[in-house]
């Protein structure tokens, strides 16, 4: 293991293989029959077209898809611009809608202040947090997924980029609280429409100075190992990375450049020792699909990747429950002792007691306050009419 590695957790096993798009449980959902079920079809059906009769669940109401589905209408513009061409820019490919900049290049003072002034201008557009990779070869696809043909095809980025500039959007703390519901899901969904928005806006200011940014989503690159290598956060127990700011509670996007700027390093902050003792998430989980007990250095299905040693989420299991409440679940997400609002001094102090030898207390802490509990959608409902 190298030094890098050893300070982000990753431990990389001689069998590591570089992860395909063809295997991503959503691409699965296209091609393979065992994912690609009637209840996957309702699932993804819901997101464009009014179902035949309105569940009066509480969260599952029309108006609460209506919400869900507003929210990732600028998100699903872009997917979809494209779409008769073969691309669905953000999921299977890089977002798209740039121009191009000019051949000269502005010429920079340095690299340190470079990489202060990116983040200053990503924050300045919306960004919640960012940090910059170095472009690790190990984390890119070895081929994205075509959904016309259901097959692969070529992963190609253009030569000379050596970084990844990773930016995390948090989702809305209130809305999370109602997970499992579609008013859940809109969190999600604003997550990647101002994802969208900002990476754009990043890339062309980055193309304007004469140099490359290629904008992603969830298409070209695995962002979780590329997050915690830019020092935004660990990797939880639910396969999910856990910031300082914002606990798991974001939706991360990439852009690749050949901007000269400095790579940040990992920053453990003891959350890897606070899930070794936490298992909130497991226990919560409606599919069972988050392990209970520590890493294990196998992939649990086709949609894991093999040869790294770390807590294997069964994505099958968790799509498989998507499609059966017809919504993203998050439910890990809300409760997760990590989550929390750390404008609060009072999550602030909890944060230092959770990294530090004293994790044990952190977690009675916050078994004790019952925070985590899910919220009735009809209370999300409540206060916002109360509020006008």
């Amino acid at each position: 293991m190298n030094q890098h590695d050893e300070l982000a957790g990753f431990e990389v096993l001689e069998d590591f293989e570089r992860f395909s798009q063809v295997n991503d449980v959503f691409a699965r959902s296209f091609w393979d029959v065992t994912v690609r079920t009637e209840k996957a079809e309702r699932f993804y059906a819901t997101y464009r077209r009014p179902l035949e009769k309105w569940r009066t669940a509480n969260g599952f109401t029309q108006r609460d898809y209506a919400l869900r589905n507003a929210s990732w209408h600028v998100s699903d513009i872009f997917t979809e611009l494209f779409q008769d061409q073969g691309r669905r820019d953000g999921f299977l490919d890089p977002l798209s809608m740039l121009r191009e900049g000019p051949e000269q290049k502005v010429v920079l003072e340095s690299s340190t202040e470079t990489t202060a002034e990116i983040k200053h201008i990503a924050k300045l557009f919306g960004a919640d947090i960012v940090g910059v990779a170095q472009l690790d070869e190990r984390w890119i696809y070895t081929e994205r997924f075509d959904h016309v043909s259901g097959a692969g095809k070529a992963n190609t980025l253009p030569d000379g980029l050596t970084h990844v500039i990773v930016i995390g959007q948090a989702m809305d703390d209130e809305l999370i609280k109602t997970a499992p519901s579609a008013l859940s899901g809109a969190a999600t969904g604003l997550g990647y429409s101002q994802d969208a928005a900002v990476l754009l806006g990043v890339a062309q200011y980055i193309r304007n100075l004469g140099y490359q940014a290629v904008p992603s989503m969830n298409d070209t690159a695995l962002a979780i190992p590329l997050a915690i290598a830019a020092g935004l956060g660990e990797y939880g127990r639910h396969g999910l990375v856990i910031t300082p700011e914002f606990g798991p509670r974001l939706r991360f996007g990439k852009i690749f450049t050949d901007l000269p700027v400095c790579a940040d390093k990992p920053k453990p902050f003891g959350v890897k020792a606070f899930c070794q003792n936490c298992d909130r998430c497991a226990e919560a989980c409606p599919a069972s699909a988050i392990p209970a007990g520590g890493p294990v250095p196998v992939a649990l299905n086709r949609s894991g990747l093999k040869g790294v040693n770390k807590w294997s989420v069964d994505g099958e299991a968790c799509f498989s429950y998507w499609s059966k409440v017809n919504t993203d679940c998050a439910i890990c997400v809300r409760v997760c002792p990590w989550t929390r609002d750390y404008s609060k001094r009072r999550n602030r102090l909890w944060r230092l007691i959770a990294g530090s030898r004293l994790r044990k207390q952190a977690l009675r802490i916050d078994d004790w306050s019952k925070r985590g509990k899910r919220v009735s959608p009809k209370k999300w409902w409540s206060r916002a009419r109360s509020e006008q």
